[in-house]
């Protein structure tokens, strides 16, 4: 997909070459938003963001909801020169999970390394801050900058995914990535390229998600 262009496709502290109405940036961000699609990251290549795009995905993040502006979250960019050690991390969390496991599926572990040109760990803390703000509020947090995160890596005409999986629970990824005992890593973010993609899913009506308290009759399908 070609960069989307108008105003949410600028330099960072840049003014847009026009100022648009209300109708034309809610237009452009509702074809954004639309956009987005997850793009597995084996169908991601090279090239990925050049250093000021990723500059620009990186400061979205800082966009989202932080009651408290407690920073619960942060990201763990996984450079080409550090692929190889979280390879083995992906091969030894296997082996700990399955003892059985064939050199083959070993391999197939260590590959998902090296997938994407762009690959960053995400990670929550349950405790930075003031304690009264519970964990689902931090988890919430880092769901919306990592959502900022894609759609402006969507503008940029970039594809994106997030994998999660067991490994990410294993002790030595943890050592690692250096992970304090309040943190949990959520999720990869990977970010490059679109060699190929599956055609866009249908995505559900709002009125399959959405009911409305009514006074009289209770919680009512609908809006």
């Amino acid at each position: 997909m070609a960069a989307l262009p108008s105003a949410l496709n600028h330099a960072p502290g840049a003014a847009p070459s026009a100022a648009p109405d209300d109708g034309a940036v809610a237009a452009m961000a509702a074809a954004l938003i639309q956009s987005r699609q997850t793009i597995l990251p084996k169908r991601l290549g090279a090239p990925g963001p050049d250093a000021a795009e990723l500059a620009a995905i990186l400061n979205a993040a800082a966009h989202a909801p932080d009651h408290g502006q407690l920073l619960p979250w942060r990201f763990v960019l996984v450079p080409e020169a550090a692929r190889p050690p979280l390879a083995e991390v992906f091969a030894q969390a296997l082996l700990e999970r399955d003892p059985c496991a064939t050199p083959e599926q070993c391999g197939q572990a260590r590959e998902k390394a090296y997938r994407a040109p762009v690959l960053m760990l995400v990670v929550v803390d349950g405790e930075r801050g003031d304690p009264g703000i519970d964990l689902a509020e931090r988890l919430l947090s880092a769901g919306c900058a990592v959502q900022n995160m894609l759609l402006m890596a969507t503008a940029q005409g970039h594809g994106s995914a997030l994998t999660s999986g067991k490994a990410l629970k294993a002790a030595s990824l943890r050592a690692l990535f250096q992970l304090a005992a309040s943190e949990q890593a959520l999720c990869f973010i990977s970010i490059g390229t679109v060699l190929s993609r599956k055609p866009a899913r249908a995505r559900p009506v709002a009125s399959a998600y959405v009911s409305t308290l009514d006074m009289d009759r209770g919680v009512v399908p609908g809006f």
